[in-house]
């Protein structure tokens, strides 16, 4: 697992639909996501080829690069010390990412997705 819930909300009532906030847990997504940075995720939005994404895929919950390639899905993480993962079985986009946070204001940056 790539990502920490930050809130008790995640699943309940109005929360599904309201952004919320994640901690990445380990280094999978590094450079871009480093260890202990925090992401803000949308729910509302379907995950398109090239955008970050938190994906629930058999039995985990993952911050990837969702990328679509040939008629195929994958989760990517941007260390290359991991590997990328085929979806080939049903799963669930949790949300996309649209901002990322750091202690300091030069880590904080946003996505925004055409």
């Amino acid at each position: 697992m790539a990502v920490t819930c930050m809130s008790d909300n995640i699943g309940s009532g109005c929360a599904e639909l309201e952004p919320y906030a994640l901690r990445v847990t380990d280094d999978s997504m590094a450079p871009e996501f480093w260890e202990g940075c925090i992401i803000i995720i949308e729910p509302r939005h379907s995950a398109q080829s090239g955008q970050y994404a938190v994906v629930d895929y058999a039995n985990d919950t993952t911050f990837r690069l969702f990328v679509e390639e040939g008629g195929r899905q994958y989760l990517k993480p941007l260390n290359e010390n991991y590997a990328a993962v085929e979806i080939t079985g049903p799963f669930t986009v949790r949300g996309i990412v649209i901002q990322r946070a750091g202690t300091r204001r030069k880590h904080h940056k946003h996505y925004e997705y055409a």
